[in-house]
């Protein structure tokens, strides 16, 4: 894959320097036929590499052209599955020969296929519907060395500013990968979810099935719903709910919790249109917040609701997005982003997601900030992986076109 793109990027630097222009790395990398080379490879992986780019699938609408975005999409639809007789193996493995006398039907093709492991429907003779996941043989292996090379292919990239230190960061990722091959701990994490939203009429989870349940297979109840992206037909007030019920949700799991599930990806919700419930998926990418970071963010919304800023800039600095050595005019400018959302929180009684506006002021922003020669400093991974589940959640909402009383909801969770 690396070659191929590298000759690719040599002939448009050719080509580009033919017509006197000056090519750059991150305009020779980001053409349709790199992307799509890249697409057509992560697809056939596993692990990080493929992990990655259903990440950047999940809506680059405000970073690449349209284009690529939906070569990039691909990803969600075009993921290889294992051979009906590689999976026979695993199973075996795991369950011992014979376990099919157990089941009345088991669907060989997967319903699903993620970075790690793909989901197989199954019923028991005993009248149980399953949903199983089962892990790819050997992905716990490559995560190391595929972590690896996406940190290249990102420096090779030129989409980092100079002197970003991006180690920490594919430390971090690579300890997080490992955690989600582990289906102990994520079958541990369901059950929690299961108990701390039971009885809750906005929530449907599947329920564990632990003596179908490995270290390589998870087993639950199968649960059926509509992705969640695809219920912009439904009325506003049903979208206002989804959105609001989600969101709700993450503030808990933040304020109340004290442990949140952190990967926003659309493909972990669906949604029950007879129930009207939300089905909550996936709990690999489960974590712990610490209490320390749980009363920064709500000493941060504090501030930001009550328009305290000074407030404000001591507790995003105690946060980490800038330090002490930083410049004090990256600091207002870090501080005025962060205005800005608590400006279009608090001006009416409900954020409107379809507005493009803040997305482009903000953008804008940061921009001029990396013109500026801002770089920002390593953050905590809880800090990283709460602002990856804020954007998701954002991602999410405005998809679905949904207004929702922000500034109730946020007041509610850190009263």
């Amino acid at each position: 894959m690396t070659a191929g793109v590298a000759g690719n990027m040599a002939l448009g630097g050719l080509s580009q320097l033919v017509q006197a222009k000056r090519p750059t790395m991150r305009d020779l990398l980001l053409t349709p036929k790199n992307i799509t080379r890249i697409t057509e490879q992560l697809a056939q992986m596993r692990g990080a590499a493929m992990k990655i780019g259903q990440l950047v699938s999940m809506d680059t609408g405000d970073v690449l052209p349209p284009e690529l975005t939906q070569i990039m999409a691909r990803l969600r639809n075009d993921a290889h599955f294992m051979p009906a007789a590689q999976l026979k193996q695993v199973l075996n493995a795991e369950w011992g020969h014979g376990w099919l006398k157990s089941f009345k039907s088991f669907d060989i093709h997967p319903i699903a296929a993620a970075s790690i492991g793909q989901v197989h429907r199954a019923a028991l003779k005993d009248g149980r519907v399953l949903a199983i996941k089962v892990q790819y043989p050997g992905v716990a292996k490559s995560i190391d060395s595929d972590v690896a090379n996406v940190g290249a292919l990102i420096k090779m990239s030129g989409l980092m500013p100079k002197g970003f230190e991006l180690a920490p960061y594919m430390e971090e990722a690579r300890k997080q990968l490992h955690q989600e091959t582990d289906y102990e701990r994520e079958a541990r994490y369901l059950s929690r979810f299961y108990e701390l939203l039971s009885g809750r009429p906005n929530f449907t989870l599947p329920e564990l099935i632990e003596e179908w349940s490995t270290s390589q297979v998870l087993c639950m109840s199968y649960v059926a719903g509509t992705d969640i992206e695809r219920t912009t037909h439904l009325s506003q007030d049903a979208r206002n709910e989804i959105a609001s019920t989600l969101i709700t949700l993450t503030l808990e799991e933040l304020f109340s919790f004290g442990v949140m599930q952190t990967d926003p990806n659309f493909a972990n919700y669906l949604y029950d249109e007879a129930t009207q419930k939300v089905v909550l998926l996936d709990f690999g990418a489960t974590q712990e917040i610490g209490s320390e970071i749980v009363a920064q963010y709500r000493d941060l919304f504090r501030a930001g609701l009550r328009r305290d800023i000074d407030a404000l800039q001591a507790i995003v600095q105690k946060i980490g997005f800038f330090t002490g050595e930083t410049k004090d005019t990256h600091k207002a400018q870090i501080t005025a982003m962060i205005e800005l959302v608590f400006d279009a929180i608090t001006q009416s009684e409900s954020y409107d997601f379809t507005d493009g506006k803040l997305q482009a002021k903000m953008q804008d922003m940061g921009m001029k900030l990396a013109n500026d020669g801002f770089i920002p400093p390593p953050l905590g991974i809880d800090v990283l992986l709460l602002q990856r589940k804020f954007g998701g959640m954002f991602l999410l909402a405005n998809r679905l076109g949904a207004q929702v009383d922000l500034k109730k909801l946020i007041e509610r969770s850190v009263a």
